[in-house]
């Protein structure tokens, strides 16, 4: 390795490789292709990383063309990736872009004009850029795909395959994935060159995704007594960053307030956010000025913290996948955690699957309560704790603290002024009701009628005190009048 990253990597404390890296490491930087598998939190982005800025700094290549492409499935995996090289190649000079969705598309322009060593990127941006011939592939002489598994899931199969088909036939691939289902393999068998597996711990056993050193907690809850015992969880003895999981929006942003109420630092962070104000959030919790992130599984992957203590699991996870992802996000890098799992009755049958699959001890969720002593004993939550942050101990800046920064969101999020579209042609909202009431200048500017004959001030009285006109019905019969036919 090259004495630049070398100084860089010990500049920020690290010395010592992980055991992904041990075996990658020698592979990779001699331009073999390379199936990688570890468990999340294993230092896998600089297993892959390294090699790439070494790589960069001895290609020839073109000055402007990306020389190496890293694709990834989520937006806050981009960022992350594209941080860890940052901070690995930041004696090298490498030039390192993130392109993804959500974002305005002018900045990344720019920066491919502008000459870029290594792309980081999803899938569906990185095509749009290459179909409108901002990015190009001619020069790529290495490609990653990372969490290869999550893109499959994510059915970003089709678009990886158009990406690896227009990158040249001299390259070499690093594939890395904690898991490989079928559709992985067959992958690696069509486009990767006689590659090295490599593994680091036993991944695909039930319960060894799950490192050893989180402490784990599963308790059959109440829905009312939920916020309770949060609140009270998150002022237990060391807890330093908390992440509290939920299933969807509207309950992160439920949770989310909740907390804020009662004093803590907390925000929401989930696919109904514009990208300026997910990226605001994840900010402000890896600055310390929040210290609980309430999420839905958008940043369950890429999210790589220090300092995150506590995984609370607010919901049960759908599947075992789902659970191993999210208390991944303690426990990192040989760090200790705390795992915690609220689990609802209705939640139990969902609940005994992963335990099953995952060789846990919890097939019969103790039920707990926020007054619970063993819930206390357990977690080293100090007795007498109430359900509310003290005030002294308010230290946080908050979200407000952190600034949003403008990047030209692509999307529109939730409660943004925009036009209604509330009726079709039936004369019915978007929400099944019928539209009853239309003020006059709509209904005219619907139908193109323009009131120019009437004065600019309608005497008021004249129309109040006409008498109302009665209506007559009309009774047919057989096409003819009735009441004329009688009077006839």
């Amino acid at each position: 390795m090259i004495p630049q990253i070398a100084d860089a990597l010990e500049a920020e404390g690290i010395t010592e490789p992980f055991p992904i890296q041990s075996l990658a490491l020698p592979l990779a930087l001699t331009g073999s292709d390379i199936i990688g598998q570890a468990r999340t939190g294993t230092g896998k982005t600089f297993a892959f990383g390294l090699p790439l800025l070494q790589r960069s700094q001895a290609a020839p290549g073109e000055a402007k063309r990306p020389r190496a492409l890293v694709v990834v499935p989520t937006r806050e995996l981009a960022i992350q990736v594209a941080a860890d090289l940052t901070t690995a190649g930041k004696r090298t000079g490498g030039r390192i872009l993130t392109v993804y969705g959500g974002r305005a598309y002018e900045p990344q322009i720019e920066g491919l004009k502008n000459g870029v060593d290594i792309v980081v990127g999803t899938p569906g941006r990185l095509l749009d850029l290459e179909k409108q011939r901002h990015l190009s592939l001619a020069g790529v002489s290495a490609v990653v795909l990372d969490e290869a598994d999550k893109m499959l899931d994510l059915g970003f199969l089709p678009d990886i395959e158009r990406i690896l088909t227009r990158i040249p036939e001299e390259r070499q691939v690093m594939l890395f994935s904690a898991t490989m289902p079928s559709e992985i393999v067959s992958l690696s068998r069509n486009y990767l060159r006689r590659p090295t597996h490599v593994r680091a711990g036993d991944d695909d056993e039930p319960g060894q995704a799950i490192t050893g050193n989180i402490k784990q907690h599963a308790w059959r809850t109440h829905q009312m007594d939920r916020p309770e015992m949060l609140a009270r969880l998150l002022q237990a003895d060391g807890r330093g960053l908390a992440m509290v999981f939920c299933q969807t929006k509207r309950a992160c942003d439920k949770v989310a307030s909740e907390l804020k109420e009662r004093g803590f630092a907390a925000a929401a962070v989930h696919g109904d956010l514009g990208q300026s104000q997910r990226e605001r959030a994840l900010r402000a919790f890896r600055n310390g000025k929040i210290d609980v992130l309430v999420a839905t599984d958008v940043a369950a992957r890429g999210l790589d913290v220090d300092d995150v203590t506590h995984v609370v699991n607010y919901e049960c996870p759908d599947d075992e996948k789902t659970y191993t992802h999210r208390i991944g996000r303690t426990g990192r890098a040989g760090r200790s955690g705390t795992a915690v799992t609220f689990i609802d009755w209705r939640e139990i049958a969902r609940w005994k699957l992963i335990n099953t699959a995952l060789g846990l001890s919890f097939a019969e969720p103790e039920e707990t309560y926020s007054t619970s002593p063993h819930f206390f004993e357990a977690l080293g939550i100090p007795e007498g704790t109430k359900g509310r942050l003290a005030v002294e101990r308010r230290d946080r800046a908050g979200l407000e603290a952190e600034e949003v920064e403008d990047i030209g969101d692509t999307g529109r999020p939730r409660g943004a002024d925009r036009e209604p579209r509330d009726r079709d042609r039936g004369g019915r909202n978007a929400r099944g009701g019928r539209n009853r009431k239309r003020t006059r200048g709509s209904a005219q500017a619907a139908s193109g009628e323009h009131d120019t004959a009437a004065p600019a001030e309608a005497p008021a009285t004249e129309s109040a005190t006409a008498p109302a006109r009665r209506r007559r019905r009309r009774r047919t019969r057989s096409g003819v009048d009735v009441q004329r036919d009688q009077q006839d």
